[in-house]
């Protein structure tokens, strides 16, 4: 084995602690998970309290969330949020009968899945009902917003950089080596159309009611800024609470510290204003309506 020496940036005091899990979704799915709940070496919440919890929804969508140290997961749990890798239904690493669960699924077995694990962490006391968000990037994106706009489990959600109108994508909106991949995740869109339009959430922007963060990269050729726009212009003067932040020079894949910094500084101060906590030291995220 080759290593260099380094010292870690953060105290592994700090580092969250996972629970791998296994839940029961509809018709008795079994449902993957990585649940890391709040830990800080110093803080507990007070006695009988509920933490919040995010849902993380991977992007992909058939990839998954590989059980690693993540910083950023560390960043919320360290600040009394917990937060569930959920691996829902579609995800690789169980096996060909789990994987082909999102075959012309998407949009519906990903979003049951991860509502299935958010309302079982509340359901058994892990969770406070009344405080659960979702979050996700690029196809993690898709579930987050579509989340939103088709259940009413989540108080609020983070939606990066994602694909929000399925039939735009698929004709014109994104480059040639994924042009071909909602085939298989929808169906192919000469023989299902109205599917593409029924599951985006771009076409039903009018149910989204609960607070939400849009973060882009205004040079992204995957999931262009035209689809957030769109989005926007349907939530025009229907009163919900939300931040649309844009970043120069970024793509799919936000790569400036500075962007990391002000993405997790957002993230945070959308759930502190949601949840009724005060994290100290966090810029206030100015929400619109």
């Amino acid at each position: 084995m080759i290593g260099a020496a380094h010292d870690d940036a953060v105290d592994p005091a700090y580092h969250p602690e996972p629970r791998v899990r296994t839940f029961t979704g509809p018709a008795g799915r079994e449902i993957h998970a990585h649940v890391y709940p709040p830990h800080h070496p110093d803080c507990a919440a007070p006695a009988g309290e509920l933490p919040p919890y995010v849902v993380w929804a991977h992007g992909g969508p058939t990839s998954r969330a590989p059980l690693v140290l993540d910083l950023a997961i560390a960043y919320f749990t360290s600040r009394g949020i917990g937060v569930a890798e959920v691996n829902y239904g579609g995800s690789t690493g169980y096996g060909r009968e789990y994987r082909n669960r999102l075959r012309a699924q998407w949009g519906v077995v990903d979003v049951e899945d991860c509502a299935a694990v958010a309302l079982a962490l509340a359901e058994e006391g892990t969770a406070d009902r009344g405080r659960l968000a979702i979050r996700g990037g690029s196809a993690g994106g898709w579930t987050a917003a579509a989340s939103l706009a088709t259940t009413d489990v989540y108080a609020c959600g983070t939606i990066i950089y994602p694909i929000l109108d399925l039939a735009g994508w698929n004709e014109n909106g994104t480059h040639d080596f994924e042009s071909r991949y909602l085939e298989s995740l929808v169906g192919p869109y000469t023989e299902v159309p109205d599917r593409y339009r029924e599951r985006s959430p771009t076409e039903h922007a009018d149910r989204v009611t609960t607070p939400f963060l849009l973060l882009q990269g205004l040079d992204d050729v995957i999931c262009p800024p035209a689809q957030c726009e769109r989005f926007l212009a349907r939530m025009a003067g229907r009163g919900v609470p939300h931040a649309y932040v844009t970043f120069e020079g970024e793509g799919h894949g936000f790569r400036r510290a500075e962007t990391m910094i002000r993405v997790l500084e957002s993230e945070l101060s959308l759930y502190a204003q949601t949840f009724g906590i005060r994290p100290p030291g966090v810029p206030l995220l100015e929400l619109a309506k």
